[in-house]
């Protein structure tokens, strides 16, 4: 095993990736450049005070919290305080609001019933399509576990206007993640730890970066030769971009806000879903409600719609359809001959992370290298390997 001397470390990306990686080797005694093409840190979890009411905003949609990591909620906990937040999701469907995920309370209201949990978990078996033995899609994922009217209600119109496509081309695994519970728990997360920096996700990062080790550049663009300048570089990048789109450009999917505000509560939830094809938007989400220790008379809120991402889009949203998957191996390949450089977060691997995975594998990429693994934690395949090529 060589021992790495300490050195020049590049990191691409000011957001939770670059800014986690950059500090685990800074405190070892690594000189840290990071750079961001952005005019501020903290990635698509920036968050910034409104100016006209005070209210905290997700400026590039929500981010909330949440984790079965022990390690990672102390970490974050360090350099802010989290408190605590729940997330309950609501929906609009044909004029009615439910909870999500559905639970014993959506079944009943939706149903007009007052099933007991046993009753409802037969009831709901009654209404799936049990000749479906091994979902393939979205879709049929659906209809084997919910139903037609559940799946048409809440996820079809609702996932066509995300995706861009309809349900029947996604893979089941993309529902995978929303659970069917059998009793009145609207709670959208089930993991033990679950809250929302006091002061925002930017104070946070901005702390993890406040290192006389670390040099952090906004508004500079990386490029590939300044890699052999440095002893490692971490690009959180887009890995297409990297190598200059060489195989063409991987799908995305990204997002348009519209922004209003609005004198009182507007919606009285932090997330209202629109699950009707009619409605042009996905959701609208009301930032007060994201910090409920926080009181504000004004509110800010956004509209949100899905569309293709373009070359000058923020990409959101890996779409891992089969052409995606063909042009990833290529990339792969091309990113195995870098030595020197480790791919990291969403989109250096081309995965949907949630931000506790994000914040892991980059403490678990920081460790690699110290501790002399180079070749290892420069390996793409080992951060996207064969399981991380399917949909999640």
């Amino acid at each position: 095993m060589i021992k790495l001397k300490s050195g020049k470390i590049a990191v691409v990306g000011a957001g939770l990736s670059g800014a986690v990686i950059g500090r685990e080797l800074a405190e070892a005694g690594h000189q840290v450049e990071v750079f961001d093409t952005r005019d501020h840190i903290a990635g698509n979890c920036h968050t910034e005070r409104d100016k006209e009411t005070g209210v905290m905003v997700h400026v590039y949609g929500p981010h909330i919290f949440h984790t079965d990591d022990r390690e990672v909620w102390d970490y974050v906990n360090r350099f802010e305080r989290f408190m605590p937040y729940r997330n309950r999701v609501k929906t609009t469907s044909k004029g009615q609001v439910y909870s999500l995920p559905i639970n014993l309370h959506t079944i009943n209201q939706f149903f007009g019933k007052s099933l007991r949990p046993d009753e409802a978990r037969a009831f709901i078996e009654e209404q799936s399509d049990t000749t479906i033995a091994d979902p393939k899609t979205f879709e049929e994922q659906a209809l084997r576990f919910i139903g037609r009217e559940l799946y048409q209600a809440f996820f079809e119109g609702y996932t066509e206007k995300q995706w861009g496509c309809s349900p029947a081309e996604l893979p089941a695994s993309i529902l995978k993640r929303l659970p069917v519970r059998f009793n009145y728990d609207d709670n959208y997360f089930f993991h033990t730890y679950q809250g929302m920096p006091e002061n925002g996700y930017t104070v946070m990062v901005g702390r993890i970066l406040d290192h006389p080790n670390i040099t952090v550049h906004l508004q500079t663009r990386f490029h590939r030769d300044w890699s052999g300048d440095f002893t490692q570089t971490f690009y959180s990048g887009p890995l297409d971009g990297y190598f200059d789109y060489e195989y063409g450009r991987l799908g995305y999917r990204t997002l348009d806000f519209e922004r209003f505000t609005y004198e009182g509560d507007y919606q009285g939830c932090a997330v209202m879903n629109y699950g009707d094809a009619s409605v042009p938007y996905t959701r609208i989400t009301e930032h007060k409600h994201f910090s409920p220790w926080e009181e504000h008379s004004g509110s800010v809120c956004y509209r949100e719609y899905a569309r293709a991402c373009g070359p000058d889009d923020i990409p959101y949203y890996p779409i891992r359809l089969v052409e995606d998957k063909t042009q990833l191996a290529q990339y792969l390949a091309r990113a195995a001959q870098e030595p020197f450089v480790t791919f990291v977060g969403r989109l250096g691997t081309y995965r949907y992370l949630d931000m506790d995975v994000t914040i892991r594998e980059a403490l678990d990429a920081a460790r690699d290298f110290l501790s002399g693994s180079a070749a290892r934690a420069s390996d793409p395949k080992r951060q996207a390997s064969s399981r991380l090529l399917e949909s999640t």
